[in-house]
Order: C-alpha cells, then sequence, then structure tokens
C-alpha cells in the first residue's frame, strides 16, 4: 500500500523590522553633489586662454619672422607678445568678473537678502560669487603656458627654414590638442571641431607672416 508523501511546509519568514530611525537620518542628510558643471568651465576657460597664447604669438613671431631672419629678433618678439598678451588677458578679465561680481552683489542687496544674513552667511554667499583676481591670474597663467610652445620650439634654432617648419609643426599639434580638448569639455565632435580650429590657426599664421611680408616688401 502506497504511502502518501506529505508536502514539506516551508516555515513563513517573517518580515525584518524597519529601521525607522536609521532610515529617518538617511532621508535627513544632505547629500553632497559636486557641480561638475563649474570645473568644466574653468577647464574650457583655461584651454581656450592657453590657445589664445599660442596662436597669437606664433603668428607674432611668424610676422616678424618675415621681415627679420635672425633668431634673436624672433624670440624677442615672442617674449614681448608672451608678456603683453598676458597681461592684457589679466586685466580684461580682472575688469569683465569685476564687474559681474559687482552686478550680483547689488543683485543681493536690492533683494534684502544681505540684511537678514549673519557675517557667517553673507561670506559664504561671497564665496559663492566669481573671484575677479583667481580668474585673472588663471588667465594669464593659461596664455602664458600656450605662447611658450611655439617660443622654447624656435628659441635654439639658428637655421631659418628649420625655425619656420618647427613652429608651424609644434603650432599644429597643439592647435589639435586644444580642438579636441575643448570638444570634449563641450560635449562637441571631436575631429571636426579639431580641425576647424586647425584650419583657423593655419589661416591666421599664413595671413599674418603674408601681409606683414608685403609690408616690409613695399619699404614701409
Amino acid at each position: 500500500m502506497a504511502t502518501k508523501q506529505v508536502p514539506d511546509i516551508q516555515p513563513i519568514k517573517e518580515p525584518k523590522p524597519l529601521d525607522v530611525e536609521a532610515q529617518t537620518q538617511n532621508e535627513g542628510q544632505e547629500i553632497e553633489v559636486f557641480d561638475y558643471t563649474k570645473r568644466a568651465q574653468w577647464l574650457r576657460a583655461a584651454v581656450l586662454g592657453a590657445n589664445d597664447g599660442l596662436l597669437s604669438v606664433a603668428a607674432l613671431m611668424m610676422g616678424v619672422g618675415a621681415v627679420k631672419k635672425d633668431p634673436k629678433t624672433m624670440i624677442l618678439s615672442g617674449v614681448a607678445g608672451l608678456v603683453g598678451g598676458a597681461c592684457s588677458m589679466a586685466i580684461g578679465e580682472l575688469v569683465s568678473v569685476y564687474s559681474q561680481y559687482d552686478i550680483e552683489m547689488s543683485q543681493l542687496k536690492r533683494g534684502g537678502r544681505t540684511e537678514n544674513m549673519g557675517a557667517e552667511e553673507l561670506d559664504a554667499e561671497k564665496e559663492k560669487l566669481p573671484n575677479p583676481w583667481q580668474a585673472a591670474g588663471a588667465s594669464a597663467l593659461a596664455f602664458s603656458l600656450g605662447a611658450l610652445l611655439p617660443l622654447l620650439s624656435a628659441a635654439f634654432i639658428k637655421d631659418y627654414t628649420v625655425r619656420v617648419a618647427v613652429i608651424i609643426v609644434v603650432v599644429s599639434l597643439a592647435l589639435l590638442g586644444f580642438g579636441g580638448l575643448s570638444a570634449v569639455l563641450g560635449k562637441a565632435p571631436v575631429v571636426k571641431s579639431s580641425l576647424r580650429v586647425l584650419l583657423g590657426g593655419w589661416l591666421a599664421l599664413a595671413l599674418t607672416f603674408g601681409l606683414t611680408k608685403l609690408v616690409g616688401t613695399a619699404g614701409l
């Protein structure tokens, strides 16, 4: 006579009690999220500043080199372009960011927010505003670093043709790099942006060299 198999009865698992206190603490905690957009803006500004320094000084050296072929004259023109360009960038950035700072501070005062703030809260709000001196220093530094590339590449080359060729190669590689980095930071197509920056740089160098050569030949 066959015996009936009694099915196994699984014990009912009691649900774990909710840790209400821990859940409340987690909900009360503020999760700090780093704002990567601010970093991207700073990096993009730095890349654009370096690209400006690279192209401005390289074009200046190529233009002077179209008339004066000795290395000393080209290097001196590059140094003058580096110093003058860095100062111009710093002053322009300082004035621009100070204007933005004054506008935002005036907005706070018009809203009456500063009257209801304590000293610590007011300092915290000011720290969120753009720093003009920091922006000026970063802009000048980025310009100088970009300008050093063509300057150093030509500093120790005596032959004129080789010197010009090296400047063009160094500037072209740097333009491709800066264009690609700007595209990555700006979420743009890398190849198209890099080629656009490269072609624009070549055009600037060619125009500066050609027009300076024309003026020098005319004896003006």
